[in-house]
């Protein structure tokens, strides 16, 4: 609370002419009021003359925040001219007039009737005259004046946010700039100290620091580290009055976060790691995983792994994992327990980014050591080659040994090897193999003109454990042997004129061999003995591979022959020599003089005339139109077979579709095989075609141990996939069979599908006393054994 004292002041309105403002003080609602009395003098008793002139009028001060239950008194206004008979009328207009400030119009007397804020508004500027009450005429001009409003301490500082967030790297000096926090003040900054801030910290010492002017947080502390506290709060006050006692106060949170920096290296949590790999492992396969703990965050933990020494540097590789930061141990090649079944190696794990502020932690990496021990397993048997080739001529005769190949058990126990042909790569039964020294031979006759090459695959498996086997590829070339006669290139039917002339050149043939000559096939042609003097025609051999047919007399009579058969042989020149007769058909012909051929018909002398040009055209549409029919029913009868099951829509029962369709029995070759349904775990992708010749020869593959599979799922799953995207099925529920029998049964199989599976020879000589309905079988399997030991 202050106190207002009473103050004169005097204005001057002109040059010969004085005004003066006289302020009294008077005691109103319980503050120090004063009264502001502004008496105007209307002439200088000194002045020979008086003149009018205008007021002059200094500013009211009003104090804010008025809490008295009275009118708030602002002052008065008096005139020179008033005698105290109420002859003048004071009026007032200008801001708030008549709302916020009233006069009273026979005394001058001004007085607020409402409760004011400076920060509402400050200044308010009225007008005030004196006016004649009786004539209504001024007796003064307008002055204007103006009414201050005194600011008092009522708003305290506001900060800008509720909650500040901010952050700043770890480790950082002391004296760094975190973040800037602004309060502002509603009051006057130009009376008094009500709008001077001061900032101060009330939590977050002895972290951090505050500039008391300009409200900039710092930090206060050396080496503050993430790793062990991340999150502070810190509460900062902004206080009026310049800090002084009294004071108004805001406060705000600062919530700072430290960031990451790489000021931490990474550290195996143990010195040596201990793995164990089967000598089975393929290559690139994982065999265990290690972890350098790093407690930095982001990219200021990312790790590279490096193997640096040891015995198995070219053995094992090691990745890092970027989403666990781990180091994944692997095979970069085949183990082999016999050979060697430990290895030590020595990793090293570094960071990539690498601070160089804080390189004086120590280095960023650590090491550890790695033993390996290396896992013994039963291997299956190995050969001794990637692939064999053999080449074996085609007139060899059945069970001759054409090639042999060898495996041997890698395992120290070296368990005995039994060999067999895989039935998949030589569906015709052409070759068989001994199941105990694996020597191949033929079981049936070889042609090279029907297949050059026949690639087959031979199968080791260990005797005690025939799980356990390795394949390898055969690839058997037919070589050619003279077996073959020539013969013509094509169909020979030619012509000779009537009109013909001795010696003349009617046809040239040409021949062909199927079989192989390295040096160039050598035909020689001659008429057959048999016909060589009655012959009407002579054959002229060009030494060539080919040879003409000349005329014999000079002409022909259709009537009387109209067709002569020359039979014509054609031997090559190859070991054992081949020769074939074959027939060349010569017609009499009429011909013009130029010698072409206009008639080959005898009866064409009897019925000169033949069909006209429109006949012709007519048989042609009738032949057209036929086809078109035959074309047109063929697609409707498609299309009829492509309608859905359901015509009737009110039939909705559930119905059973028969499909009817049966496989090709015993010699279909290229039927399905049902045994890789029952092993699925068998199938060979590496199976080579057999009627080419291989690129490329590959390794041998061997084969995992698999166990017994007889789940089917994969099979019923893809024909109930089939089934439910056919756009004919019906549109009910309905039965499918997928013709698979299952096992269990009690007479087991027949099927020789199902007798690749077995492990031991069988003796199938029982199936001829089962009657001619098993000839078939006897005969296949009675005398021609896949295994059979020579």
């Amino acid at each position: 609370m202050r106190t207002y004292h009473c103050f004169w002041l005097l204005f001057w309105a002109g040059q010969p002419h004085q005004s003066f403002l006289t302020l009294l003080s008077k005691r109103t609602s319980g503050f120090p009021e004063k009264e502001k009395v502004l008496v105007l003098s209307g002439n200088n008793r000194r002045d020979l003359s008086r003149s009018k002139r205008s007021w002059m009028w200094n500013q009211f001060f009003l104090l804010e925040e008025y809490t008295g239950t009275d009118y708030q008194y602002v002052g008065k206004l008096h005139s020179d001219q008033d005698k105290g008979d109420g002859s003048l009328k004071y009026i007032l207009s200008g801001d708030g007039a008549g709302d916020l400030f009233i006069i009273n119009e026979n005394t001058g007397d001004i007085q607020a009737t409402k409760r004011l804020d400076r920060e509402e508004k400050p200044v308010y500027i009225l007008r005030a005259q004196a006016i004649n009450r009786r004539t209504g005429r001024p007796v003064e001009p307008e002055s204007e004046f103006i009414i201050k409003i005194h600011d008092i301490n009522d708003n305290e500082p506001m900060f800008t946010k509720d909650v500040y967030n901010a952050s700043i790297p770890e480790m950082s000096d002391v004296g760094t700039s975190v973040v800037q926090v602004t309060a502002t003040d509603a009051d006057d900054p130009t009376y008094g100290n009500s709008a001077r801030v001061v900032y101060s910290i009330l939590q977050g010492q002895p972290y951090f620091s505050v500039e008391p002017e300009t409200g900039i947080i710092k930090t206060a502390l050396l080496n503050m580290d993430r790793e062990n506290r991340e999150q502070y709060q810190v509460v900062i006050q902004a206080k009026d009055m310049g800090g002084q006692m009294g004071g108004l106060s805001g406060t705000t949170t600062v919530n700072i976060t430290l960031t990451d920096v790489n000021d931490n290296p990474p550290r195996f949590p143990q010195s040596t790691y201990q793995f164990r790999a089967p000598e089975s492992t393929p290559p690139d396969s994982p065999i265990g995983r290690i972890k350098a703990n790093d407690a930095d965050l982001g990219e200021n933990a990312e790790i590279e792994y490096s193997i640096t020494e040891g015995d198995g540097f070219d053995m094992f590789g090691i990745t890092t994992d970027k989403d666990t930061q781990e180091g994944i141990l692997t095979v970069k090649k085949a183990l082999d327990f016999e050979n060697k079944n430990l290895y030590i190696l020595k990793v090293e794990a570094t960071n990539t980014h690498v601070d160089p502020r804080f390189l004086y932690l120590g280095p960023f990496k650590d090491s550890a050591t790695i033993r390996i021990q290396v896992e013994d397993v039963d291997e299956p048997p190995v050969f001794s080659r990637p692939a064999y080739i053999i080449e074996v001529k085609e007139d060899v005769p059945i069970n001759s040994v054409i090639g042999t190949v060898t495996a041997q058990d890698p395992d120290a126990a070296k368990n005995p090897v039994k060999y067999s042909v895989d039935r998949h790569t030589d569906m015709d039964r052409v070759f068989n193999i001994n199941s105990g020294n694996g020597s191949i031979f033929t079981s049936k006759t070889l042609d090279r003109e029907t297949l050059l090459w026949h690639n087959i695959t031979v199968i080791a498996a260990e005797i005690n454990n025939p799980k356990q086997s390795s394949r390898v590829p055969v690839f058997i070339k037919v070589l050619d042997v003279n077996d073959n006669a020539p013969e013509f290139a094509m169909f020979y039917e030619t012509f000779v004129c009537e009109n013909a002339k001795a010696e003349q050149l009617i046809q040239t043939l040409s021949a062909v061999d199927k079989d192989d000559s390295y040096s160039g096939h050598q035909f020689s042609f001659s008429i057959a003995p048999e016909a060589a003097s009655s012959s009407n025609f002579t054959l002229q051999d060009n030494r060539d591979n080919t040879a003409g047919i000349f005329t014999r007399k000079t002409r022909y009579n259709r009537h009387e022959m109209s067709t002569y058969l020359l039979p014509v042989v054609i031997s090559d020149n190859d070991y054992p020599i081949q020769s074939s007769t074959e027939t060349v058909t010569i017609r009499v012909c009429a011909c013009d003089h130029r010698g072409k051929m206009l008639s080959c018909n005898a009866e064409a002398l009897i019925h000169p005339t033949g069909l006209s040009t429109g006949a012709l055209i007519a048989i042609l549409l009738c032949i057209i139109i036929l086809l078109v029919t035959v074309v047109l029913f063929a697609a409707l009868r498609r299309q009829r077979k492509k309608e859905p099951l359901i015509i009737s829509k009110e039939d909705i029962r559930d119905n059973i579709v028969s499909y009817n369709d049966e496989g090709g029995g015993e010699e279909d070759t290229q039927a399905f095989d049902i045994g890789t349904l029952r092993n699925p775990e068998a199938i060979d992708d590496n199976k080579l075609r057999r009627d080419i010749v291989p690129e490329t020869l590959f390794m041998p593959r061997r084969t995992a141990t698999t166990r017994d599979n007889t789940d089917v799922r994969d099979f019923i799953n893809q024909r109930l996939k089939e089934n439910d995207t056919d756009p004919a099925a019906p549109p009910y529920d309905s039965l499918a069979t997928y013709a698979y029998e299952g096992n269990g049964s009690v007479a087991e199989s027949l099927s020789s599908i199902e007798s690749l599976t077995t492990d031991g020879d069988q003796d199938y000589d029982y199936l001829s006393d089962w009657g001619p309905r098993f000839k078939k079988l006897a005969d296949m399997y009675g005398s021609m054994d896949s295994d059979k030991d020579s």
